[in-house]
């Protein structure tokens, strides 16, 4: 199965945000290079939120080139065998953490956000990831700082996506 058949199937059984859902399943059927940076009517990419449940904290990068604090994630490579694969090869890279591991829910959230052009947007698929006991982070050549928060300083820090990224993480851990 291609990486964009995959990425149709995980879009037709996330059953939240009708609206976006579409608009993602829309690309994809008029744009067979839908998944790949090179489109640019916009692509599909992948991230993951890395979270540590048993100390209430997430971790988010400083994104080096956005200079904002984030989420793990980025573009779908030619390797990627699926969305969650791509999520929790992002996850670890840019993390520097082994033994991350996806929650079983699927996506948690999709955000459709604006690039610079010659693409002009990214339909992140996001998914949460969760951190192993005693996990220690080591800093990418992606980012400027990588740092654990709390809940709240999440919310505070970072824009309203990665807000609600973190909600909705929550809900689905159930805490």
């Amino acid at each position: 199965m291609s990486l964009h058949d995959d990425a149709v199937l995980v879009l037709k059984r996330y059953e939240d945000q009708p609206e976006l859902r579409g608009l993602y399943l829309d690309h994809l059927a008029a744009h067979p290079d839908g998944m790949w940076k090179a489109c640019e009517a916009g692509h599909l990419t992948a991230s993951a939120l890395v979270i540590d449940p048993e100390r209430g904290r997430v971790l988010l990068t400083l994104h080096k080139k956005l200079g904002m604090w984030l989420q793990m994630g980025g573009h779908c490579e030619p390797g990627d065998p699926s969305l969650e694969r791509a999520a929790l090869r992002e996850a670890t890279e840019e993390s520097g953490i082994p033994g991350l591991t996806l929650l079983p829910v699927g996506p948690v959230q999709l955000d459709r956000h604006a690039i610079p052009a010659p693409c002009h947007w990214h339909l992140d698929v996001q998914y949460a990831a969760l951190a192993p006991t005693e996990a220690v982070e080591e800093i990418s050549e992606e980012s400027l700082d990588l740092r654990w928060f709390s809940y709240d300083e999440a919310a505070e820090v970072a824009d309203s996506s990665v807000a609600s990224l973190v909600r909705r993480t929550r809900a689905a851990l159930g805490s």
